[in-house]
């Protein structure tokens, strides 16, 4: 997309999508987060009736999110326009903007279930199988229509997403059951409960993202919201991954045992220990070759996103660290701490990018970013240290020992140092960091998890051994 449509074209496609996202988020009343919470405890009582009860319920509250988001949104379109950019040229794209908010929100509602379920094998399959789908049919559009192509794909997208979802959602059987008009508003309150409270938390941050690249857009210029953005999502594709990928069984997981102190700060400390590990080297590597894969993934015409790239690389560690942490308030119901804490984070964000853009230009929305997870990574540690005990583990403490030096001398390298040298610094610093994240994750997961022929390779490069990893206290 962003060779396609340029460093102007792909800003667009930030605010399309944060506008969609935003308005998918308040329709859809936080139902795709509280869904996995009502879902798992609804499992976890081992009430064949109330899962059924649960997950019918859940179907047709997605159903009705959906349709009033689109509804929302066509309504709004003309002064959305406006507010975003200034213009009602954009109503029909908006407009039509609601199929992709209708899509979503459906999808979301499905994934909700497989992820509640702890059909992780599944949700693996369908969110990988929906961003294919998605992009083998979305790419082409652009490519013939440019801007004008943009949403016309992102519908595509949202489609691909709400069939495969189904798709998946649909191997889930669930008994029949009645439910009364009393049972489906008991049910709907408990999921909007604490629904309500996600939907006001992401919809702040979803609103304080899109004004954030409206700043950058009327501020500096159009270009620049493309630089932001592109820094922003090639930081996140590795780190969401991560985060992704461990929270579709880790906040089932936690919210089973959100009330065991011990239980709760030993699976948050093991969760940020394989955060740290999976993300450090490549965060490494990022900030040792920023400009060629700016370019290699996007085009040479992004070259004044690298300085914001490293930035925001650095602010994703934290992130990595912090995220654990975040979803005890989750577990343990904290409604009120969660949104303050959310409503804090948006307008500390807001008026540190304010304040960069003023001081340091473009480059400072980087710095905003790294800012503000600095004080988010200190605040959530007291807070949950509050609530449950919460300490780090010595595992964690080590990890943090080594892995801050490196990380502050390969950016401040940039500073001083020749090119060579740099990549040098930091090819040596990534392999090392990545061989020895590699052979501890090869201890903390039980071999006979890993396949074949991975694990005659760790057992070849002597990565881990079995007397090791069978004696390992964590294999969980």
């Amino acid at each position: 997309m962003a060779v396609l449509l340029g460093p102007a074209g792909y800003g667009l496609m930030g605010i399309y999508t944060s506008i969609s996202d935003s308005t998918r988020n308040f329709a859809g009343m936080g139902i795709n987060t509280s869904g996995v919470r009502q879902i798992a405890e609804a499992v976890g009582s081992g009430d064949s009736e109330r899962i059924a009860r649960t997950v019918t319920i859940l179907r047709r509250v997605a159903f009705c999110s959906g349709s009033l988001g689109a509804l929302i949104l066509l309504v709004s379109c003309r002064p959305v326009s406006w507010l975003a950019f200034k213009d009602y040229e954009h109503t029909g794209a908006i407009a039509l903007l609601a199929l992709a908010v209708f899509f979503g929100d459906i999808s979301s509602g499905q994934a909700a279930l497989v992820q509640g379920m702890r059909r992780i094998s599944d949700l693996a399959k369908m969110s990988v199988l929906g961003a294919l789908y998605g992009t083998v049919f979305s790419i082409p559009i652009v490519y013939f229509f440019h801007e004008d192509g943009v949403v016309p794909s992102m519908i595509c997208a949202g489609a691909m997403a709400i069939l495969t979802s189904w798709w998946y959602a649909r191997k889930i059987q669930v008994q029949r059951v009645r439910i009364t008009l009393q049972q489906f508003f008991n049910e709907t309150g408990a999921l909007l409960k604490m629904g309500v409270v996600f939907m006001a938390s992401g919809f702040m941050s979803l609103g304080a993202f899109t004004l954030i690249l409206i700043l950058i857009r009327n501020r500096i210029n159009p270009e620049s919201a493309g630089y932001f953005l592109s820094a922003w999502n090639f930081s996140g594709y590795y780190v969401n991954f991560i985060v992704q990928a461990m929270g579709a069984d880790f906040y089932p997981r936690l919210t089973a045992v959100a009330n065991d102190h011990p239980q709760c700060n030993r699976l948050v400390n093991e969760q940020m220990e394989v955060g740290l590990l999976l993300a450090v080297p490549g965060v490494l590597a990022t900030l040792t070759v920023a400009p060629l894969v700016l370019q290699m993934f996007f085009s040479a015409k992004f070259g004044p996103a690298v300085e914001i790239l490293r930035w925001i690389s650095l602010g994703m560690v934290l992130r990595v660290a912090s995220w654990p942490m975040g979803f005890v308030l989750l577990a343990k119901g904290a409604r009120k701490i969660f949104f303050g804490v959310e409503l804090c984070s948006n307008l500390i964000y807001l008026a540190l990018i304010w304040a960069g853009m003023r001081t340091l230009g473009l480059q400072g929305t980087g710095v905003a970013f790294f800012s503000l997870y600095v004080i988010s990574a200190i605040g959530l540690y007291l807070i949950v240290r509050r609530l449950s005990g919460f300490s780090l583990s010595a595992q964690n403490r080590k990890l943090a020992f080594l892995f801050i030096p490196l990380l502050a001398i390969v950016f401040a390298s940039w500073y001083v140092l020749p090119h060579p040298a740099i990549l040098v610094l930091g090819g040596m610093a990534t392999c090392f960091t990545g061989i020895f994240s590699l052979k501890i994750l090869c201890t903390l997961v039980p071999l006979e998890r890993f396949p074949g022929p991975v694990r005659k390779m760790i057992l070849f490069f002597k990565l881990a051994s079995l007397e090791t990893n069978n004696n390992h206290p964590n294999q969980s």
